[in-house]
């Protein structure tokens, strides 16, 4: 079963990413098109990720009750819509309303999947999982940078992914019955009665796991959304060319990803993790040099950022017991995107006021944090 049904997930994971990364390679275009402020984008950002913190929280319910393939098919089904939305707009009040949809569409996905391979599949399926999501971001910026220097316009750069999220929300409603059929990779079964919400917030470093997903998800969206417009405010590109550049970071965070599938067959998800930390440390340090180190950094930085996450979800019914995953991963979620609404427009906000020259700094605040956070919860289950 695990040949037929992973191709699925991973196929889901890739429509997931590929309009992550279109907002902040398309912004150096889009925000004079519009005639707002740079840091404009903030708010978008932040509107998607609330929806996305609503929809995850919900997401057990929606899968328990409908299923986790209904719940995919329709999720992608509503990014899609939600994508030509934002390829027909003509005013930032309009991405504004059509960025609610988008971000409940990517919540209940997200949550759903992570926490079915978490209690079902290895540690490597899960980095590859993760991958996927970086095929699909790396895939996004490239489409959307192609069409502004065709002459298309960022328009035509979202109705491109938006043809695409059809075709896979197509093929996953087809292959819905094959969603029925359970995992064979030694799956633990699924908890009939997981633990609340509330009772998950008092288990033993679960606060601590909270602040590393929070402190992860504010530096990856933080280097995603804003690497373009450092590169063109900073380094003086073109936007054009720095809409492509951009995506250098998503295509380390990809390859990275794939890498740590083969490395979690030698190396336990702490290892993992900590050795993360290290790149993204050696990352933030060239991203300020310059020329080719700035985008050597870019790189660095995906490759640290790209066995965090993944790792971290894989052990959380390790940490915590499968009985108590469901719903520690679902806050898990909320807390990754609760970073992910508010920390990318407060960097937007000091680029415009102060300096954007400061994008390495800030992400190094929340790489300190969550190294803290981190070993803090190493210590608590030695």
């Amino acid at each position: 079963m695990t040949s037929l049904l992973l191709p699925l997930i991973y196929l889901a994971f890739i429509s997931l990413g590929l309009p992550d990364a279109l907002l902040g390679s398309a912004w150096p275009s889009m925000y004079t098109e519009l005639n707002v402020p740079l840091s404009s984008a903030g708010l978008i950002s932040m509107i998607i990720a609330a929806g996305t913190v609503v929809s995850s929280l919900m997401s057990e319910r929606l899968t328990r009750r409908f299923g986790p393939g209904k719940v995919t098919a329709f999720s992608v089904g509503l990014t899609a819509v939600s994508l030509g939305g934002f390829a027909l707009s003509g005013s930032y009040w309009q991405l504004c309303l059509l960025a609610v949809p988008y971000g409940l569409g990517a919540g209940s996905v997200d949550a759903c999947l992570n926490n079915f391979v978490a209690l079902h599949y290895a540690s490597r399926h899960m980095s590859w999982l993760h991958c996927m999501w970086g095929i699909g971001a790396s895939v996004g910026p490239y489409i959307m940078g192609w069409a502004i220097t065709a002459g298309q316009s960022w328009h035509a750069g979202y109705g491109y992914i938006a043809v695409l999220q059809i075709v896979l929300t197509f093929v996953l409603l087809m292959s819905l019955p094959k969603w029925k059929q359970p995992a064979d990779s030694g799956a633990q079964s699924r908890p009939m009665e997981p633990v609340t919400l509330r009772q998950a917030l008092f288990i033993r470093g679960v606060r601590e796991v909270l602040t590393c997903f929070f402190c992860y998800c504010a530096l990856e969206q933080t280097a995603g959304l804003w690497a373009s417009s450092y590169l063109v405010l900073k380094n003086g590109l073109p936007a054009e060319k720095a809409a492509s550049l951009a995506a250098l970071y998503y295509m380390g965070l990809t390859v990275g990803r794939a890498l740590s599938g083969f490395l979690t067959l030698r190396l336990d998800d702490r290892a993992m993790v900590r050795t993360g930390f290290a790149l993204i440390l050696l990352g933030v340090v060239c991203v300020p040099l310059g020329g080719g180190a700035t985008l050597a950094g870019l790189v660095i930085l995906g490759l640290g950022s790209a066995p965090i996450y993944p790792c971290l979800i894989h052990s959380t019914p390790g940490f915590f017991g499968a009985g108590n995953s469901q719903a520690i991963i679902g806050m898990q979620m909320a807390s990754a995107y609760v970073g992910t609404c508010l920390m990318p427009p407060l960097f937007g906000l000091i680029a415009q006021t102060v300096s954007v020259a400061l994008y390495p700094l800030f992400l190094s605040v929340f790489l300190a944090v969550m190294f803290i956070s981190f070993e803090k919860l190493m210590k608590l289950y030695k």
